[in-house]
């Protein structure tokens, strides 16, 4: 199977998608389409997991300047009315049709690809190995840092700068004690006990 999409992704204009915030309590869902252009360095690029926080907003930067990019959200309202899996498959689709321009072929890290205007598959640890996709990883990942900094503003007494919105022990604590934030994932409420 990879022998055929490698050959499939050399004879067309790939796109690479990823999500970021599957598992956390609180906040969006990120979901990025990145294309990158050739020439593109590939070494600096890994799964967003792997890299440490300084090396990945310098892979960030790098793809944010030269390749073509999209990242959008899937928000707490939707996960609760869709579920996590429906919601990823809706910021994917989101990130995709963002693009200005359209791919020969996208790949999705997963098992599952949204419904697309072109041939998708999807691809089991795609981040690890196709760079498209490990800059998807990426894009999600810092843009839904940051946008979860950002709500560190507005609801400083949650800690999202710190965790992000997963269920450490420290956030769970604090909604048991203050109630879910106005970010909360209501349909993940019963990992708040």
């Amino acid at each position: 199977m990879q022998a055929d999409l490698f050959q499939e992704i050399e004879e067309g204009l790939l796109c690479g998608i990823d999500e970021a915030g599957r598992g956390p309590l609180a906040g969006p869902v990120a979901a990025a389409a990145v294309i990158l252009p050739r020439g593109f360095p590939l070494e600096i690029l890994a799964d967003s997991k792997k890299l440490a926080e300084k090396k990945r907003k310098e892979a960030f930067r790098a793809i944010t300047e030269l390749a073509l990019w999209a990242n959008a959200w899937a928000w707490p309202g939707e996960i609760d009315k869709l579920n996590i899996l429906n919601a990823s498959m809706l910021a994917m689709h989101r990130a995709y049709e963002a693009l200005r321009i359209k791919a020969d072929i996208v790949v999705v890290d997963g098992n599952k690809a949204p419904a697309l205007s072109c041939p998708s598959k999807a691809v089991v640890k795609a981040d690890s190995f196709i760079p498209a996709v490990m800059a998807a990883s990426i894009v999600a990942k810092v843009c839904r840092d940051r946008l979860m900094e950002r709500y560190d503003w507005l609801y400083p007494e949650y800690g999202y700068a710190r965790h992000k919105g997963y269920p450490t022990a420290a956030h769970r604590a604090v909604c048991q004690k203050l109630g879910p934030s106005p970010i909360q994932r209501m349909s993940f409420r019963f990992k708040l006990q």
